[in-house]
């Protein structure tokens, strides 16, 4: 296992290969296709992201609701080819990682090797590990929970060496 933490850095990208298993250690955004459109449609008008991209790992994962006293609830990835036409654009400005399940179009593989990014790929129904929600970036209007519009932060700490997390995926060499 390769240990991470955010912000990642170029050395930091260099320094893994295809097949690598990862630990990260920091502060990671979740957003699903929806929130990926409105990250999109903000830079398209030269508008004020939520949060810096430069370094930044994005969590391809689907709201789900916290239990009680817990911080989040169920955070599976979802399928990251949803995400396929917004990705460049956010590698291009500083996006350092993204970590989801399934392929990615030829577009994204080029943009990760031209702007040094990597795709993480986990298996579904693997856990974030030990994980705390610190905010939520976006507030859905009148919204009592997180939308596929929503993004949020997470801070995780890595999990026991026997628990997998993520393997960086062959499109990146």
């Amino acid at each position: 296992m390769k240990p991470i933490s955010t912000p990642l850095t170029d050395d930091v990208i260099a320094g893994l290969k295809a097949g690598d298993n990862v630990l990260i250690t920091g502060t990671i955004f979740t957003g699903r296709d929806a929130a990926h459109k409105k990250l999109f449609d903000l830079i398209q008008n030269g508008e004020k992201l939520p949060f810096a991209l430069q370094g930044q790992i994005i969590f391809y994962v689907g709201p789900t609701p916290a239990r009680p006293g817990k911080p989040i609830g169920s955070a599976g990835p979802t399928t990251s080819y949803r995400m396929d036409a917004y990705a460049p654009k956010l590698y291009e400005l500083g996006l350092k990682a993204s970590i989801g399940k399934g392929s990615r179009n030829a577009e994204v593989k080029e943009s990760l090797k031209k702007f040094k990014a990597v795709y993480l790929a986990v298996t579904g129904g693997a856990t974030l590990a030990t994980h705390t929600r610190h905010g939520s970036t976006w507030a859905e209007a009148g919204a009592a929970r997180s939308t596929p519009a929503s993004t949020s932060t997470l801070r995780i700490r890595p999990v026991p060496r026997d628990r997998r997390m993520c393997t960086l995926s062959q499109y990146t060499r």
